[in-house]
């Protein structure tokens, strides 16, 4: 139980896990990996992260709208593996940012939730990464990230 320690210490709690929003699931797991679904910024009290990151929000409130989508991240995982130190490796995350065209900052925006992942699963939480900008996202969600994870 060392993440689950370790959010403990860090006084994270990890948010409810949302259901999809169509047809299909949160995750799925194939041999030793699990790919999970993109999901948006919830927030506990029940209100999304909408807006264009550069034009609406900031690039602080992007930065703290990828953060909370990573925790919504890793309530899946939990929810998936039941134990969050089964997370071998975050290997990949791809990051969306909903953005004007002139917004090239995504990275930053996307370090919010790269930066969790590391803070919470240490050097399993390195990752390769692609972080892009898009004319829109769902429901105008500011960001929206997928990744794969390395189940041991």
């Amino acid at each position: 139980m060392e993440v689950e320690k370790r959010l403990a210490e860090k006084g994270i709690v990890l948010p409810p896990v949302s259901a999809p929003v169509a047809n299909y699931v949160n995750a799925v797991r194939t041999g030793n990996l699990l790919f999970l679904s993109g999901k948006g910024p919830s927030f506990p009290d029940g209100t999304q992260g909408t807006g264009k990151v550069g034009a609406d929000l900031s690039l602080e409130e992007g930065y703290r709208h990828a953060r909370q989508v990573g925790l919504n991240l890793i309530a899946v995982m939990k929810a998936e593996l039941g134990d969050l130190d089964r997370v071998a490796r975050i290997v990949k995350v791809l990051g969306m940012v909903n953005c004007p065209p002139t917004f090239t900052d995504h990275p930053k925006v996307i370090n919010g939730c790269s930066d969790l992942f590391v803070e919470v699963f240490g050097e399993r939480g390195r990752h390769a990464r692609s972080a892009v900008g898009m004319g829109s996202l769902p429901g105008n969600i500011s960001v929206e990230i997928e990744c794969i994870v390395e189940v041991a």
